[in-house]
């Protein structure tokens, strides 16, 4: 669950903290995390305000696997590749979830009547019903049946893919996806000749994952997302791909030693 504008707070407050992702000059990473959640989400209904936007099922999974494909290519990680999709989640957090997914659709309806109400012609397609990204629906068995091949297909054929573990934790595990992700990385950290040293990047849309990162207490680990612009929305006809897009790492180890040194007065207190 998302903490609203804390990104941007922090990147103002402290902006050193943020590091636009420029090929050939990026940090090397042993470990790379996806939150899925997010980019099903950016790749199935990219853009609610338009009442014309129709995309097949399709054309979700392909834009879905090539994000994924541009996020490997961008950070290659030498050891461990983690994607995770949400499981089930807490009762509170579905309630949540759910009103906030049912008031979308709502508002999407309404678009549309607008739009007709202007004598506009829109398409005879249904819209993509954001309800269905959902644990346990047709469409996410569906999606977990295609990222198991696409995983298996890319091992099998991408020599940077074979020399990492990859793991894929779908959306029959219990959890949202973050919080699994740091489930897997405490695990790691217990086991013996855990490389304390080891590099992490996560991506991910929530805010609240940089407070879960900084849990970690990990010495390297860093944050990847996409640029948010602030500001109304544009009605804009072209959805960017990934390649247009502008990534930026936020580093954990850094924001740490900013709040040591913004709070070094109270430990004298």
């Amino acid at each position: 669950m998302g903490v609203p504008k804390f990104f941007r707070y922090i990147s103002e407050r402290y902006p050193c903290l943020s590091e636009v992702v420029r090929e050939y000059q990026l940090p090397e990473f042993d470990n790379l995390y996806l939150d899925m959640n997010g980019i099903i989400h950016v790749c199935s209904h990219p853009n609610d305000t338009d009442p014309h936007f129709r995309i097949t099922e399709e054309k979700i999974f392909r834009d879905i696997f090539h994000y994924i494909e541009t996020l490997f290519r961008m950070i290659q990680p030498q050891k461990l590749f983690f994607m995770a999709v949400d499981g089930v989640a807490p009762r509170a957090k579905m309630n949540q979830q759910r009103g906030r997914r049912f008031r979308s659709a709502k508002d999407a309806e309404m678009a549309e009547a607008k739009a007709r109400d202007k004598g506009e012609l829109l398409p005879s397609d249904d819209r993509f019903d954001s309800n269905c990204i959902t644990p346990g629906t047709e469409f996410m068995t569906r999606l977990q049946a295609q990222l198991k091949y696409f995983v298996v297909f890319k091992i099998s054929t991408d020599k940077l893919w074979q020399k990492v573990k990859v793991i894929l934790s779908g959306h029959e595990t219990p959890g949202e996806g973050e919080h699994k992700i740091m489930d897997y990385i405490r695990y790691m950290k217990s086991q013996p000749g855990y490389d304390p040293n080891t590099r992490h990047c996560l991506y991910g849309l929530d805010a609240d994952l940089i407070m879960l990162g900084l849990c970690t207490h990990e010495p390297h680990f860093s944050l990847l997302r996409e640029e948010v612009k602030y500001g109304k929305k544009n009605n804009q006809k072209r959805i960017p791909t990934p390649e247009e897009t502008t990534f930026f790492l936020l580093h954990l180890s850094l924001m740490r030693e900013y709040l040591d040194l913004e709070f070094q007065q109270l430990k004298t207190t």
